[in-house]
């Protein structure tokens, strides 16, 4: 007996840990984002896959395929949606923190942990419970405190659009986690494989839309490789693991704390200035998500 929970208490010890490192890299991105300025989002984004890809690629090798090949449904869900959520999400966030304000837009992108608690509680018990519906109020209603006078005094231009990609790499990076939640799926072994794939979509996309630039200075590629490395290489893996844990629900939980760090990080670097909105957003954004996964 005493085996046997020393054993899960282990494990779930494990799966925090590596929530809490996805957590910390997660939140950097609005900072490395903007250290890599110069560069489209889209060709950003497909140089940060690619060197996820790589990043992951001896991590990866060094797991053994337990499960046998995925069926022909499934296989079409891992290598091509899976693939193009990535891509959606990582795209949608780089272009979202071009046109909005870091700070703003990363609340919006990293309000994902409350879609993706009302997903998965529909999933699981067929109905939204009452905490869960008015803690994402709370979650949201930090949101619009931000939004609504940017959106009130520029309408529909302006840091409008980036708001609205904000909100779809949040309902992206939602998706993404109930994929990691399939058992069959097994993501984390096949995630150089996936990366590669959502760079060389990010990629075209790049060609298509943004046409042909010159090469990136020396700064914005370091910005971009530890983009690559940090948070679309580690991280991934590690939240992976961290949603096959036991206590997955509340592993899960720490990435509320998400929006908080990633705010904190941006006034510290000096990106951006003080505001008595943020923090009364960002508690807004917690107290919401904290409620929202009270079972």
């Amino acid at each position: 007996m005493y085996s046997q929970t020393s054993g899960l208490t282990r494990f779930s010890w494990h799966g925090a840990g590596a929530a809490g490192l996805a957590v910390v890299l997660w939140a950097l991105v609005p900072l490395l984002v903007s250290a890599a300025g110069e560069l489209p989002p889209l060709r950003l984004s497909a140089l940060a896959l690619l060197a996820g890809a790589l990043g992951t690629l001896p991590m990866a090798r060094g797991r053994k395929r337990r499960e046998g090949s995925l069926s022909k449904g499934h296989g079409v869900v891992v290598h091509l949606g899976v693939p193009l959520l990535m891509a959606g999400a990582v795209g949608a966030s780089f272009a979202s923190l071009s046109l909005a304000p870091a700070a703003e837009a990363a609340l919006i992108i990293y309000s994902w942990p409350v879609l993706f608690l009302l997903a998965s509680r529909w999933l699981v018990l067929r109905h939204i419970p009452r905490t869960t519906v008015i803690g994402a109020l709370l979650a949201f209603s930090g949101a619009a405190l931000l939004v609504a006078p940017q959106a009130l005094a520029s309408g529909f231009s302006g840091a409008w659009s980036g708001y609205l990609l904000a909100l779809v790499a949040a309902l992206c990076w939602a998706l993404y986690s109930l994929a990691c939640q399939v058992p069959s799926y097994r993501l984390g072994e096949r995630m150089p494989h996936l990366l590669l794939i959502a760079s060389v979509m990010t990629g075209v996309a790049s060609l298509a839309l943004e046409g042909v630039s010159e090469l990136p200075s020396p700064s914005a590629l370091l910005a971009t490789a530890a983009l690559g490395l940090g948070p679309y290489g580690i991280a991934m893996l590690a939240w992976d693991r961290a949603m096959r844990d036991p206590q997955a629900g509340r592993v899960g939980n720490l990435a509320h704390a998400v929006p908080v760090l990633a705010t904190l990080f941006l006034v510290l670097a000096g990106v951006t200035a003080p505001d008595w909105r943020l923090p009364v957003a960002a508690v807004l954004v917690l107290a919401g998500s904290m409620t929202a996964s009270h079972r």
